[in-house]
């Protein structure tokens, strides 16, 4: 095992993660927020590959919300910019790695080129099986259950079910994520303690991590952290903790 990375007791299945503090670690050093995004890039790349070396299966990173649109246009020629170059950069790497890319949000209001390039890199590396990389684009976790509600009203508009056989696992079924496990651990950096829209169905019982390290800080020490914090916790899922002893 990497020297970088020390076997916890509980490694968590899936890891979803907000990257924040892009902006704010820029203009700590007088840059533009720019900068710091370009700077995000590279801790990107290493969290991916700590966390598929400490043995995590899933792991889904929100690059671009839905609400990012309202950023200065500066700051988004340069998200995309860095979005379709960091695809094509290391698409071919990730799949040398044995990573599936993924792809979850709207794709419609992206570029034609940058579609391409996303629709190819998931075809690239469809068929592999050591991480399934999830990377949200456009995303929102409110447009998702919605987006779902849509779907399921279609069957019922066209016969297919009735609305008394809709449930949980219906629903879920219809998610970005469905053929994904519940997030396990979310990690959110730079200091803010909200979600952000980020996958407000799917978050119901992970358990969260917050730490003031801005993004283009977190080494890999601090990734070690936040398993090693996670592997403290017990998972009850509505049970007490007399409960969750017994089974084990």
């Amino acid at each position: 095992m990497d020297s970088s990375v020390t076997e916890v007791k509980a490694t968590p299945q899936h890891v979803c993660i907000i990257m924040d503090g892009n902006g704010r670690w820029a203009k700590k050093r007088f840059m533009p927020r720019t900068f710091g995004h370009r700077k995000g890039v590279s801790i990107t790349r290493n969290s991916i590959e700590f966390f598929a070396r400490a043995g995590v299966r899933y792991l889904t990173l929100f690059a671009f919300s839905s609400e990012n649109w309202n950023r200065p246009k500066e700051e988004v020629s340069t998200l995309m910019e860095l979005f379709f170059r960091s695809l094509k950069d290391n698409s071919a790497e990730l799949h040398s790695q044995n990573i599936r890319i993924r792809f979850i949000g709207e794709r419609a209001a992206f570029s034609q080129t940058l579609q391409k390039q996303i629709a190819e890199a998931e075809a690239l590396t469809f068929n592999n099986k050591a991480m399934t990389l999830n990377i949200a684009a456009n995303y929102g976790g409110q447009w998702d259950i919605l987006n779902a509600i849509k779907k399921i009203g279609a069957r019922i508009e066209r016969g297919e079910i009735s609305s008394d056989s809709i449930g949980q696992r219906m629903l879920e079924s219809e998610l970005s994520l469905a053929e994904t496990p519940d997030p396990d651990l979310f990690i959110r950096t730079g200091g803010e303690h909200r979600v952000s829209n980020f996958l407000l169905w799917q978050l119901a019982y992970t358990e969260f991590y917050f730490t003031d390290v801005l993004w283009p800080d977190f080494s890999t020490e601090e990734m070690q952290k936040s398993l090693n914090d996670y592997a403290k916790r017990q998972r009850r899922y509505g049970k007490t903790s007399d409960q969750v002893v017994e089974v084990k």
